[in-house]
């Protein structure tokens, strides 16, 4: 048998995780298999993939069904839900947690949406749910919003470990990174270990070449022929990748500064860059671009399910991030040429994410709210 490419990915430093949760993956031992055979080693989930587990399965039944009984609200029933299959996952991952030190082994669990712009509720919800899930080796997600970025610190400071989402442009994840450290100064200053709190950076990628790639098609008619439509043409599709290694560079740079190296001798960890949105959007493009063109040390790479199995199947592993700064920013450069601001375009796709995340967590408790119903009359 071949090598599977999934597992090489952690001899370049790079950690494969799985974008995707549900029950039946959990109690069927599919997860347990894709950490042993496949090397997964972490889990991250979202409103959007919850609800089409709910929604979509049967798997959460019987347990609405004891919920109904007992007359439980939605809210209250929306947390012991997910709170389950997040503990499982945990339990699953705990023994490459233990094998690591606390460095890996990490299922990631999302604060509510709608409290994307709200600064205390946002801290106050982190510690209710790591409580209520009630295992270390849980990652709490916190938006990367200016709302988010203090938040961040001061659940941080708190010792609860954070995974940063929606992070798109390289200067809010200069702020974040700022803000894990802030976090980690506080913590250590209370006279804490350090190492008991981890961190990632989701910074989001095939999401850029979708907005990206849609304004470059409205740029390319005007300039026929020319040497900016022949630019424009040149860049779909590189966009995204150059943007996440300008935020690699930005890592590598800020975590080998004499502020870090600091906390670094104390037991800090590095808060690893997590490539997240990995999966291709545009069938022109690789099935695997988003994996392969971001592979590097001290990183995380979580793949919907479809793109592990590709990249299991032909995907290719080198170290594509190391010493790419220049030719990524080029890529950036040309795209200014052309009078498209990288922030602006990151900008929307923070609030867009906010807006989607809320979008699909009210259809979740929807969800919950009718299978109550029905369970009521059953």
């Amino acid at each position: 048998m071949g090598t599977n490419p999934l597992v090489e990915l952690r001899k370049l430093g790079q950690s494969p995780w799985l974008d995707f949760i549900e029950r039946g993956l959990i109690s069927s031992g599919g997860l347990m298999r894709m950490v042993s055979g496949d090397g997964i080693t972490g889990v991250t989930s979202n409103p959007t993939i919850f609800e089409k587990a709910i929604s979509g399965g049967r798997e959460y039944d019987h347990q609405i069904r004891a919920l109904a009984d007992r007359g439980t609200g939605v809210m209250e029933a929306y947390k012991e839900i997910v709170a389950e299959d997040i503990r499982n996952a945990a339990d699953v991952l705990r023994p490459v947690y233990d094998a690591s030190s606390g460095a890996d082994g990490y299922v990631s669990l999302e604060v509510d949406p709608d409290l994307a712009y709200d600064t205390d509720r946002t801290i106050a919800r982190a510690e209710e749910l790591f409580r209520a899930v009630s295992r270390p080796n849980v990652l709490i997600k916190i938006p990367g919003t200016r709302e988010g970025l203090p938040a961040i610190e001061e659940t941080i400071a708190r010792g609860i470990p954070v995974n940063v989402t929606l992070i798109f442009s390289v200067k809010r994840y200069e702020e974040v990174a700022g803000s894990y450290i802030r976090g980690v100064e506080r913590l250590a200053a209370q006279g804490k270990n350090p190492a008991r709190v981890a961190s990632v950076a989701s910074f989001f990628v095939s999401r850029v070449d979708t907005a990206v790639d849609k304004l470059l098609d409205e740029v390319i008619p005007r300039w026929p022929g020319s040497p900016k439509a022949e630019t424009a043409i040149s860049l779909k599709g590189k966009v995204a990748v150059a943007n996440a290694g300008l935020a690699y560079a930005k890592f590598r740079e800020i975590f080998s500064a004499p502020r870090w190296k600091t906390l670094a001798s104390k037991g800090a960890r590095v808060q690893r860059p997590l490539w997240a949105s990995t999966g291709t959007k545009n069938p022109k493009y690789s099935d695997v671009l988003y994996v392969e063109e971001l592979i590097g040390p001290d990183t995380v790479n979580t793949m919907p399910l479809a793109t592990i199995d590709a990249f299991r199947d032909h995907g290719k592993v080198t170290d594509t991030l190391t010493g790419k700064e220049k030719e990524a920013k080029e890529v950036l450069d040309d795209l200014g040429l052309l009078d498209i601001g990288i922030e602006e375009v990151c900008e929307k796709l923070v609030r867009d994410g906010v807006r989607s995340f809320a979008d699909s967590y009210r259809a979740l408790l929807g969800a919950i709210e009718k299978k109550l119903a029905e369970a009521k009359v059953a």
